[in-house]
């Protein structure tokens, strides 16, 4: 009975702030205080001090405005219009032709942004204008700009994965490994769907024969990839090899951002410091997230409730594929109105425990938790992708979403295919188990 009002002033309190416009730091924090106060003898006002000063000095987090750092460098080059130069020729001879760009520049992106609306905004800024002036439908490549923009969140260094890594506690380089596998097998089915879509419509399959370039011309046109190729290479292959932390390594993507964005030009006073004030308010927007979660989950834990819900799961009876299937849903449904990092934050301290009592390893746990959030991130009212293609196109989010649909039923798929063979997801980390 206690647990049950508890739970309700909680949540009416999260509710209420949030609807009242308070950041949602600042609403997570507010409904911590809350609950401390009216439920449990401990002072909420050191209780807060103590928790928002270890959420705030961890290491872990240092990688975190770096890598946000370099993804906003990159935002400011010439990197999609390069992208969608050098992808291009190689595409001419599959079906859906350059509809595979939005997903492989996506994918591309995503290995050196980690954010999803990044992603969808800097990929489909190129695309959109390019594969609409050649005819493809709308319907395509929005829908497919929808779902392959996700690939920032899965793909690392993903900023999403660092918060999870610091609100489970696991090792930010595994993290980083066991989202590579699904990342590819997500583009594949992305890839895989459009390939289906180009064999039932062979009328946009039909490449200019004056346009057809032969090896080394396909090769020469794709020479501005390079530099970011190499510049994964460097942060995901140091990281990997065990030569440098997730840290370190984000530390070396900056200074090769820094030197693409000079080598192409683009670099300039203004440039520089609207890159790093960019990154500067994203991190503080998220730094100020995790210390008000930090603070909700300890106040949580003084008063019993992760405890008291995971015995109620338990008695449930669920088996562990059952566990799965409602967490999916639970996340699907949280994140029609939360965005990714808050979720995150907000439901670890009280889900962890019973993920752990079900056996399921935390690794592939975080790669199955940014799966949906995935899913979350093309599901109205609150999708980020929607808004950002909403922009850029000026279409309706109703429209978006629902031709967005079939990149959400793939992302089922994908979690159905990473819980029938976790070796996708944990075959990298277990490679590497010093790190």
């Amino acid at each position: 009975m206690v647990e049950s009002v508890v739970i309700i002033v909680l949540i009416l309190a999260i509710l209420g702030f949030l609807a009242s416009g308070v950041w949602v730091g600042l609403a997570l924090s507010g409904a911590a205080w809350l609950v401390m106060e009216l439920f449990s003898p401990r002072a909420a006002g050191s209780a807060m001090a103590i928790s928002i000063w270890g959420a705030s000095s961890s290491w872990t987090l240092t990688a975190l405005p770096l890598f946000l750092w370099m993804g906003e460098i990159l935002f400011r080059t010439r990197l999609s219009s390069d992208l969608f130069k050098g992808l291009a020729p190689w595409l001419d001879a599959v079906p859906g032709r350059l509809l595979h760009t939005n997903i492989v520049g996506c994918a591309i992106f995503a290995a050196v942004s980690g954010s999803s609306a990044a992603t969808c905004a800097t990929i489909g800024k190129m695309t959109i204008p390019e594969l609409r002036q050649r005819g493809y439908p709308d319907s395509l490549i929005l829908g497919t700009l929808a779902g392959a923009g996700t690939l920032g969140l899965l793909i690392p260094p993903s900023i999403i994965m660092i918060v999870y890594a610091v609100s489970a506690n696991v090792s930010m380089a595994k993290l980083f490994m066991a989202g590579v596998f699904p990342g590819i097998l997500l583009a594949v089915l992305f890839m895989g769907y459009i390939f289906i879509w180009g064999l039932r419509h062979p009328e946009l399959n039909k490449a200019n024969e004056d346009q057809r370039l032969s090896f080394a011309q396909k090769v020469y046109a794709s020479r501005s990839l390079i530099p970011v190729i190499l510049l994964i290479a460097a942060v995901l292959g140091s990281i990997y090899t065990g030569v440098a932390t997730a840290t370190e390594a984000a530390a070396v993507g900056v200074v090769g951002a820094l030197v693409i964005a000079v080598l192409q030009g683009d670099m300039s006073l203004r440039v520089f410091i609207d890159s790093l004030m960019g990154a500067t308010r994203t991190f503080c927007m998220i730094a100020l997230i995790l210390a008000g979660a930090q603070f909700l989950t300890l106040a949580m834990g003084y008063i019993g409730l992760p405890n008291a819900l995971a015995q109620w799961i338990g008695t449930l009876g669920l088996s562990q594929f059952g566990l799965i299937i409602v967490l999916m849903i639970f996340f699907i449904i949280m994140g029609c109105f939360l965005d990714g990092i808050s979720l995150v934050v907000l439901t670890m301290g009280v889900l962890l425990p019973t993920v752990q009592a079900a056996n399921i390893d935390l690794i592939w746990f975080g790669v199955f938790l940014i799966f949906v959030i995935e899913m979350a991130q093309i599901t109205p009212p609150v999708g980020f992708n929607l808004f950002v293609l909403a922009g850029m196109s000026k279409k309706e989010l109703s429209y978006i979403a629902r031709v967005s649909v079939p990149m959400f039923i793939l992302m089922v798929i994908a979690v159905f295919i990473i819980y029938a063979f976790p070796d996708i997801v944990m075959w990298l980390p277990m490679t590497a188990s010093d790190i």
